[in-house]
């Protein structure tokens, strides 16, 4: 992404799922087949739509249609369940360690759908005994259950959208909230039994002080926020922000904002695992985003999402192909990429001639929902892998095993072995033969360190 820091690979990280770029399409030369059982496996579910699209958001959301009916949301979820169906088999035997329900503004769906709609997961899908599951919440009273009712269908993690307690800043920003209603929204959450409440904050936003940026790391964490993502704003192509850029602090006010807000949420008692993620004394690292950072495997389900996949050598490939809509995937061992179509309408698939209609016992037409077709089944190449693997793995402050290279990717460490040593003799990456992790200076050069391997 444009405009980040050094410090900084991208924007906040729930948007892994969301908007990845193309992947060249060629076969996974030089990999050897990673032993799929030791990989996790987690599941990425996308709501589309939004209230209002923000000024600086690049995710794949959309405004609600101004006649929207309920009807709509009875037919996504119905899409939603044939598509984790049709991907039932890439689980390969594989349970799902965590969920991660990201929009748009997921919060935005009946609780009656997520009834049916979790009901219908527990089918498809073997959940984890102590399994994950977080859902994006806007701090709006209008667009949410009571927290309470997310509890009693699995959601055991809440990441709420605040951004900023500053009322300027949320009129900026395009929040349709108050910084009442965010302060309300964390407390509401707390006492409704979330034990795991993560709180979104942006700094480096424009005209932001540094006693505003500080206040609301403070705010968040007085109101009972668990665990807290506060990453820089940036400004992304085809936003409005990108379009008619507002002024931003100056490189040094934003750097002095960054140390000192680093400083306050480590008094506070937060542990900065991950570039802009920090966990709280009495929460954990969110294992969903660990996943993506550790170069595991996610299935990816709604409007645009995007899912990646180890196939085993040994699957049942015919079988694959035939639960994917009939389509042919490659019959290889490797490590594959897989998206679904952008706009809701086209995953719903609205614009299909060949769709076909029933008439329910009320006479009215119902439509039959079709499995959506995947826009690209592409195989990861081996030098795209080294680049995609150390672009997570260099996000954990602590690094991971050099082993996890070869476990996940099926490359050789031999393969790297030159850049690696580079990197050590700059001083950028620690010396360790059994350990990935960067030094303190490379924690500032993150994306000089990225270079490398590209």
């Amino acid at each position: 992404m444009s405009n980040i820091k050094s410090s900084h690979f991208s924007n906040n990280l729930g948007a892994v799922n969301r908007d990845n770029s193309n992947h060249d399409n060629t076969s996974p030369d030089s990999i050897s087949a990673p032993d799929v059982r030791d990989i996790p496996l987690a599941l990425y579910i996308h709501i589309p739509w939004c209230v209002k699209k923000c000024p600086y958001c690049d995710f794949n959301s959309h405004e609600l249609p101004v006649d929207s009916q309920l009807s709509m949301y009875d037919e996504y979820v119905d899409t939603l369940l044939l598509d984790a169906a049709s991907q039932q088999s890439l689980t390969q035997g594989r349970e799902i360690s965590s969920v991660f329900i990201g929009g748009g503004t997921p919060s935005l769906l009946p609780i009656t759908q997520y009834q049916r709609l979790f009901n219908g997961l527990r089918e498809i899908f073997r959940f984890a005994g102590d399994i994950e599951v977080t859902m994006e919440a806007n701090p709006g009273t209008l667009e949410h259950a009571p927290f309470a009712e997310y509890l009693k269908v699995g959601i055991n993690r809440l990441s709420i959208g605040v951004q900023s307690f500053a009322a300027e800043q949320l009129t900026t920003l395009g929040r349709i909230h108050n910084p009442a209603q965010a302060l309300s929204a964390i407390k509401a959450a707390r006492l409704a039994g979330f034990e795991r409440v993560n709180v979104d904050l942006m700094h480096g936003l424009p005209k932001q002080t540094m006693s505003e940026a500080l206040n609301d790391i403070q705010m968040a964490h007085d109101a009972g926020a668990t665990h807290i993502s506060w990453y820089q704003l940036t400004i992304e192509p085809n936003t409005v922000f990108y379009r008619s850029q507002p002024i931003l602090p100056d490189e040094d006010s934003l750097a002095d904002i960054e140390q000192a807000g680093q400083a306050l949420l480590e008094s506070l008692g937060y542990n900065n695992y991950e570039v802009s993620a920090w966990a709280g004394a009495s929460d954990k690292p969110c294992r969903h985003n660990v996943n993506y950072w550790q170069f595991g495997d996610y299935l990816a389900i709604g409007a645009g999402a995007h899912g990646k996949v180890t196939m085993d050598k040994d699957a049942n490939q015919e079988l694959i192909a035939e639960k994917m809509s009939g389509e042919i995937l490659k019959n290889e061992a490797g490590i594959y990429r897989f998206s679904k179509s952008r706009m809701p309408k086209d995953y719903m698939g609205y614009q299909d001639e060949t769709k076909q209609n029933e008439i329910n016992q009320n006479n009215q037409m119902v439509t039959i929902p079709k499995t959506p077709k995947m826009v690209g089944w592409q195989a990861i190449a081996s030098d795209e892998l080294v680049s995609e693997f150390m672009l997570n793995a260099l996000r954990l402050h602590d690094g991971v095993a050099w082993s996890l290279f070869e476990a996940r990717t099926g490359l050789s460490y031999d393969s790297i072995a030159l850049e690696v040593n580079k990197l050590i003799k700059q001083g950028l990456l620690i010396d360790d033969n059994e350990h990935l992790q960067p030094t303190a200076l490379g924690k500032r050069y993150l994306n000089q360190i990225l270079r490398e391997f590209l």
